[in-house]
């Protein structure tokens, strides 16, 4: 099975972009969501220096925008996405890029959403000097324990042997001054404390606007930066893309749903090296691809036709469709098994595994067609649990 990966900020470099901006296809479309975003990203994804990219305005629709582009030039149809990947994931900055790529918005609507998402986090971070810095190495538990400590935040749990802490510059130097055992501080080259309470400011900013987003529910399953669940409501999915401005990224609970998913192959959209690098670490047996330069796209494609396997949703309108968030045991609700119409929101039972327990409910609503798993049925992250058709429709 095939995920596709978006990185996130600090994943750039100056001049990235150069060797795509050569074919005019690309070099057209980069340009039309520079239009969109209403900034110069060819300038900054050629020419700009890496103290400028560092700007965490320009960074992240740069960013966005190179993904998104480069993911259309790897599958020029959507039906070509459709037939191949079997889940998107992004980290940080990267889920709104995924986000778009799974159809939950259009590529517009998410380049607004990350301009007005870098300046609201440059904003947030200008109040009070933070900043960030990676832990590598060390007793996972002993990491954790030094950063709360120090009234820091785990910002990033990117897996094994890498945590990364975020708050203000006092409580990372007291963090220096008395490190974990056996682990090794890494200062981070960042506007400040980013997934924190510090970026409340930018969460109420973004709130407003996406009020405004249109969205549907995914066609490619989208695993959350926040819990690591395959999310399949698309009001759900820009709640959680919001809310991530200011909470920690859970990219160790994502990797652990891309195996529970049964992934063989993970390929990263440029600038890519960061995500595939902590894929060869943390999920042992799963290939990897990182996509930096066009001239890798022919390796790339078939990178893909190996591990492509489809999206466990079909062409069916998914919001006829009720999946699993997580792996675990599902636990029908009484009141839904005796019913043939739910209302919207509606729970229909839980998912139950040994971390926690997660109520799923019918978003839309709907007449019940049919089950497609029996109460105690161990399910997989994504897997259809019921099939509803509209109130009203014919």
């Amino acid at each position: 099975m095939l995920v596709v990966l978006a990185p996130g900020q600090g994943s750039q470099t100056p001049g990235f972009l150069r060797p795509w901006l050569e074919d005019p296809t690309f070099a057209t479309r980069f340009a039309w969501l520079s239009s969109v975003a209403d900034m110069d990203l060819v300038h900054y994804g050629t020419e700009a220096d890496a103290e400028t990219i560092r700007d965490t305005q320009v960074a992240q629709p740069l960013l966005v925008a190179a993904g998104l582009v480069a993911a259309l030039e790897l599958f020029p149809h959507p039906t070509d996405a459709f037939e191949q990947v079997g889940a998107v994931a992004g980290h940080s900055v990267g889920e709104l890029g995924a986000a778009a790529g799974a159809r939950v918005m259009t590529a517009e609507q998410a380049m607004v959403l990350v301009r007005e998402r870098g300046k609201a986090m440059a904003k947030a971070a200008a109040v009070t000097p933070t900043g960030m810095t990676a832990v590598v190495g060390g007793q996972r538990d002993e990491v954790l324990a030094a950063i709360a400590q120090h009234g820091l935040t785990a910002a990033n749990d990117n897996g094994p042997g890498q945590v990364v802490a975020a708050g203000t510059m006092e409580q990372l130097a007291a963090l220096a001054a008395a490190p974990p055992t056996r682990a090794r501080l890494i200062p981070l080259s960042v506007a400040g404390a980013f997934h924190t309470e510090h970026m409340a400011p930018a969460v109420d900013h973004l709130s407003r606007l996406a009020a405004a987003v249109s969205t549907h529910d995914p066609r490619t399953p989208l695993i959350s930066n926040r819990d690591g669940q395959v999310v399949h409501d698309g009001r759900d999915v820009l709640r959680r893309l919001v809310g991530q401005i200011a909470r920690p990224v859970r990219w160790d609970l994502c990797m652990e749903t891309m195996l529970d998913l049964g992934v063989t192959g993970v390929i990263e959209m440029p600038p890519a090296g960061t995500l595939t690098g902590i894929a060869k670490r943390a999920m042992k047996g799963v290939e990897t691809f990182a996509l930096n330069t066009p001239d890798q796209l022919d390796d790339a494609r078939a990178f893909c036709a190996k591990h492509g396997e489809g999206s466990l949703i079909t062409t069916t309108p998914t919001w006829r469709m009720v999946v699993s968030p997580a792996k675990g045991t599902f636990e029908r609700d009484a009141a839904a098994a005796e019913s043939e119409l739910l209302a919207p929101q509606a729970p229909i039972g839980s998912i139950v595994s040994l971390r926690d327990r997660t109520v799923v409910t019918a978003a839309h609503g709907g007449h019940v067609v049919e089950w497609l798993v029996e109460d105690g049925d161990l399910v997989s992250p994504g897997q259809p649990l019921l099939r509803l058709h509209p109130q009203g429709a014919a």
